[in-house]
């Protein structure tokens, strides 16, 4: 019950993101005096409706995403010719033919029946075309933009709010034995007590000094460890209602390098290792608040993270397909639906008594603002139908119409972005292929925090 309950929080949270998202661009095209039709959450057959100021708002069946239907997306063609006529000349002149042209023609076709059935002359409504350049970017922007504003909102709520999750002074792990960091395995009876296990630290101990030094904080525990080598160190730890004192001795051991919070890697991307004093133990996370100060940075972190992961999206997924299919460990970088919905219901089913209400609720907050930036990021995606492909069409025409205007030339009119449909059909498909191949390996492959 716990694990449908994530999954249901967060998939109301998706659904409500999506509908402000598409909110993004119906404001500004309702201000601009664009003709909006539709506003819909979701695809397929339609649950509910309602008609309000010429625009039917409603719900469908598949809560996958949602749309805003303005009239005349793409402008009508210029050349007054019979479609025969104008197909003849575009084959002469750029080889388009057969399935490509019919496209093009197609699209214009249903987009000239809009503007004849939609508009009428002096109800006050416009086409999306005939709108300038800072307008349309305005009504595209709308969107994504809507979608990194929630993201930011949500991101600070936990940052002030919850906290952010740090290694505490809270022991959450303690080796049973020393294992060479080479080896991947468990202890065996050959191995030797790792210098915890031997001094008696459990997990759920706090440290409260180091070596007759105060302890608050993780790093307070690794600034000590690193201060006495592998000297005998007297540590003092609070556990329950009880204050003890331990004698600890670490061991000098390869281990891998860290910086940062990170694994230093080498040039193959292994973690470069090197001899230094080894305990046994790992930190509990708690969640330390953070001054408002702190959250431009964070949030600009997850937006150059997010960015990184959709510039290497192509190879993440020939990869993700090559573990899923031939076997090997999966990059947990990219996940599907399936898998956010995995995460969340996995975050409300953990069972830990470290792991409370304040833990669950920081992060699904986490993960649906996590959502809202990758929502942002792959929406600016320079190619139709995604958000950033109007955009990139709205910058194209402006930026012809200013240099005609700029060296003195005739204004070459509206960008003819109907010609990008077969583009975009390709797109269409690529994005539904990418859908499918993360669903197969959220289902056979998956990703798990567990």
């Amino acid at each position: 019950m716990d694990f449908w309950l994530g999954v249901l929080i967060v998939a109301v949270g998706l659904i409500v993101s999506i509908a402000l998202h598409e909110l993004g661009h119906l404001v500004p095209a309702k201000l601009f005096k664009v003709k909006v039709s539709q506003y819909f959450v979701g695809f397929g057959k339609t649950l509910w409706s309602t008609r309000r100021g010429g625009t039917e708002y409603g719900i469908k069946m598949l809560p996958l995403g949602g749309y805003v239907r303005m009239i005349g997306m793409f402008p009508p063609a210029e050349d007054t010719r019979s479609e025969d006529a104008r197909t003849e000349e575009r084959v002469r002149r750029t080889g388009l033919r057969g399935m490509a042209a019919s496209v093009i023609e197609d699209t214009r076709a249903a987009s000239t029946a809009e503007l004849t059935d939609e508009l009428r002359p002096g109800d006050g409504y416009k086409a999306f075309y005939e709108l300038t350049t800072p307008r349309k970017l305005a009504v595209m922007f709308g969107g994504p933009v809507v979608n990194l504003i929630i993201s930011a909102v949500l991101f600070a709520i936990i940052l002030t709010g919850f906290g952010l999750a740090t290694p505490s002074n809270q022991l959450g792990s303690v080796a049973e034995c020393v294992v060479p960091a080479t080896e991947e395995r468990d202890c065996t009876a050959s191995d030797p007590a790792s210098p915890a296990a031997a001094a008696g630290l459990q997990p759920g101990d706090r440290i409260v000094s180091w070596n007759g030094t105060p302890v608050d904080s993780w790093a307070d525990v690794t600034a000590g460890i690193e201060a006495t080598g592998t000297d005998p160190a007297e540590v003092e730890v609070q556990r329950g209602e009880e204050t003890l004192t331990l004698t600890v001795t670490p061991e000098l051991t390869e281990r891998p390098q860290v910086s940062d919070g990170e694994y230093v890697l080498d040039d193959d991307g292994a973690p470069v290792l090197a001899e230094q004093a080894y305990v046994g133990i790992g930190a509990t996370y708690e969640l330390y608040r953070q001054p408002i100060s702190e959250v431009p940075a964070y949030v600009g972190n997850v937006l150059v993270s997010t960015f990184e992961v959709v510039l290497t999206l192509p190879q993440r997924l020939v990869s993700i397909a090559q573990s899923t299919f031939g076997g090997g460990e999966r990059d947990p970088g990219v996940v599907g639906l399936i898998g956010v919905g995995r995460f969340a219901g996995e975050i409300t089913s953990i069972d830990a008594a470290q792991y409370g209400m304040k833990e669950r609720t920081a992060d699904l907050l986490s993960l649906v603002a996590s959502l809202n930036m990758a929502l942002f990021v792959f929406n600016m995606i320079p190619l139709l139908p995604l958000d950033g492909g109007h955009v990139a069409g709205a910058l194209f025409e402006g930026a012809r119409r200013r240099l005609a205007q700029l060296f003195g030339r005739p204004d070459p009119g509206h960008a003819d972005t109907a010609k990008l449909m077969p583009l975009t059909y390709v797109v269409l498909v690529v994005l539904v292929g990418m859908s499918l191949m993360l669903a197969v390996a959220d289902i056979f492959n998956p990703v798990t925090l567990l």
